[in-house]
């Protein structure tokens, strides 16, 4: 197949492209380079020195043989959008290309208005490419589970049949997210699954759980293709932050009670469910929904892990919560449609113990502490300027 993968110098984009590459597909990759913007606005950075999307090209093609092809541009040109598409032409587009942070959305008006702005507009461009040029054109969309908050029932893969007043309907799954950015995933969904009633499009949307691990069999290959590894509070996920803080002796920062859960997914097993969703295409008018995600854990569960896996002493402590979430709540989710497909799932304890440990130790001369602690106040409408986090 010829697959675009858009946003492909990212943390998934990356490792994704090459994973399709290797597995036999004519990959061409999409991005405009902004993801490391936001690392020279917050002051932050990789633990992992990571090359330019040119050198990571030129070395997959030094190592493998094969050639991806590279295309700088925003999302938000329409012209530019149309132009890669139809030059391209893919049999499957994924889409990562959005701003990912939900803290960062959460820093006040302008980076609201910013990643609702860029998410959603750059979704839509997409969208109406695909109506424009190619309606056989798969697009498979990296959604959130963050989509749905915390029902007090157990969530469906994106539908919900419901019985009222003795009539029946099925309906997508009623949503309720925690912060701009998982609002402007919903908008996403709204927006494309509308495609697929009025154009027929194709699209299967990955309601992806919080992405663990570092590496790939493909990214291992060479230091050159390494992706990201983000641990501040911004860009890194709460497992990063605790598996950094582990290996440097400092307690685990458990935000609030600890009792609120997550659902993840090992980085392997992320690459896998876009083959997989890429080589067996939703049908013409369908808005499949898949949720990519294999456990669940609560933060202080999740702490427990990294403390009984890493050889050495941790401890925990327990600090404000700057989001404005539930805890205690109900949090059960279905996620058999990527299994019924083929995935295999690798466990959270498996990939600390074998992989991040050993990376964290490796480069942990790089590790800003100041970037660690959260500076992003949910409840605030402007947080302070000169964010360094």
């Amino acid at each position: 197949m010829r697959i675009l993968v858009l946003g492909g110098d990212g943390y998934l984009g990356w490792p994704t492209a090459i994973y399709l590459s290797g597995q036999g597909h004519d990959v061409g990759v999409l991005d405009n380079a902004v993801r490391r913007q936001y690392d020279h606005e917050l002051g932050s950075g990789s633990l992992v020195p990571i090359e330019t999307m040119h050198n990571r090209v030129r070395a997959w093609r030094d190592v493998s043989g094969k050639i991806i092809t590279a295309y700088h541009g925003d999302l938000m040109d329409a012209d530019f959008t149309y132009e890669t598409i139809r030059g391209f032409a893919p049999d499957a587009i994924v889409h990562f290309a959005e701003q990912r942070s939900a803290p960062y959305s959460m820093i006040d008006r302008k980076h609201a208005v910013y990643t609702q702005t860029n998410n959603v507009v750059g979704t839509l461009n997409v969208m109406f490419a695909i109506g424009e040029i190619d309606r056989d054109i798969h697009l498979v969309k990296l959604g959130t589970m963050g989509e749905y908050g915390t029902p007090n029932i157990d969530i469906e893969e994106g539908w919900l049949d419901v019985t009222h007043k003795g009539r029946s309907d099925r309906m997508l799954f009623p949503k309720r997210p925690g912060s701009f950015y998982h609002l402007s995933k919903v908008h996403d969904s709204h927006n494309l699954e509308f495609g697929c009633r009025i154009w027929d499009l194709r699209v299967t949307d990955l309601n992806q759980g919080i992405v663990y691990g570092q590496e790939t069999t493909e990214t291992a290959l060479d230091a050159r293709l390494a992706t990201r590894f983000d641990y501040d509070s911004v860009f890194g996920t709460v497992l990063n932050r605790f598996a950094i803080q582990a290996v440097l002796g400092l307690p685990m920062s458990v935000y609030g009670g600890g009792t609120q859960s997550r659902a993840v997914i090992d980085i392997r097993d992320t690459v896998e469910c876009i083959r997989l969703a890429c080589e067996t295409p939703a049908a013409a008018g369908e808005f499949r929904v898949f949720n990519q995600a294999t456990e669940s854990f609560s933060l202080a569960e999740m702490a427990k892990i990294v403390a009984n896996t890493y050889p050495g002493q941790v401890d925990v402590e327990y600090i404000d919560n700057p989001r404005v979430e539930a805890e205690n709540h109900h949090f059960t989710f279905v996620h058999t449609a990527l299994e019924s497909l083929g995935l295999r799932p690798h466990l959270l304890s498996d990939t600390l113990l074998t992989s991040m440990f050993g990376i964290i130790k490796q480069h942990q001369n790089r590790v800003d502490l100041d970037v660690l602690q959260p500076t992003i106040n949910w409840r605030q409408t402007s947080n302070p300027p000169g964010i360094r986090s």
